[in-house]
């Protein structure tokens, strides 16, 4: 594999100036891809962009009869009461499947890249975490920046004090702190063994207070990550993908 082999095509300009981007790449229980998907359809953001490359799976994501690559960005207003500087614009990147690992490095590279050139105010970057306990509900939080720390203060979100976060979502937090901007990683508690909606519900009532115009009502909520559940398993079970020992964040004790 040789340097280039990803790209961001834009299908049209997204003013997205001191906005927000929400990361949804497959974790534990396919959390964050659920919640990121809900916050796509929920908020009706529209597809701006892709990243593409020939070493992602060979499948397209059919949406409203519109076919898709895998790896999707979408944008929008966002309609806040608080009319603040980092409160006007949101963009969600989403896919139903996790890149190889010698694509990561790339891939987060690029992510970061588009976010610079776009004036990305901070990035929140969505993981599942197995902390051994299904009935525990608790979301962790990471923040790259003094302001991201107080930010997760604000919300009532527990701090990750000892652990390891992996994949896409880690090396946003390494390159983050590197570079000083502003990242999030949000750590919901989730199933192992299959797709679970109520894990990606638990880091949505987090998202929700970060954006109060996403309506959480718990019922409907469940329902609607139950289907995004269910499409996603379809989506996964029509792609062959090497069964390898999964690698996850977690935590130390």
């Amino acid at each position: 594999m040789s340097e280039g082999d990803i790209f961001i095509h834009e299908y049209d300009e997204a003013d997205l100036e001191n906005g927000m981007v929400i990361v949804g790449f497959p974790s534990v229980g396919l959390v964050s891809s659920i919640a990121s998907n809900f916050i796509v359809r929920t908020m009706k953001l529209a597809r701006r962009a892709a990243i593409i490359s020939k070493h992602f799976p060979p499948f397209t994501i059919i949406h409203e009869g519109i076919p898709s690559p895998p790896v999707r960005i979408y944008a929008g207003q966002r309609d806040c009461d608080n009319k603040g500087e980092r409160c006007e614009k949101l963009a969600v990147i989403t896919c139903e499947f996790m890149p190889q690992p010698d694509l990561i490095k790339e891939l987060s590279n690029d992510i970061l890249g588009w976010c610079k050139k776009k004036g990305i105010a901070t990035i929140l970057t969505l993981e599942g975490i197995n902390i051994g306990n299904e009935s525990e509900t608790t979301v962790f939080g990471v923040g790259t920046t003094e302001r991201t720390r107080e930010m997760l203060k604000t919300y009532g979100v527990k701090d990750l004090r000892e652990g390891m976060v992996t994949g896409i979502s880690g090396l946003l937090l390494s390159e983050g702190e590197r570079y000083q901007m502003d990242v999030i990683c949000l750590l919901g508690s989730a199933r192992t063994d299959v797709p679970d909606a109520r894990g990606a519900a638990n880091l949505l009532e987090v998202i929700g207070d970060m954006l109060p115009e996403i309506k959480l009502d718990p019922e409907p909520l469940i329902k609607e990550a139950e289907q995004i559940e269910s499409e996603m398993q379809k989506a996964m079970e029509s792609v062959q993908q090497p069964k390898k020992p999964a690698e996850y964040s977690r935590l130390y004790g």
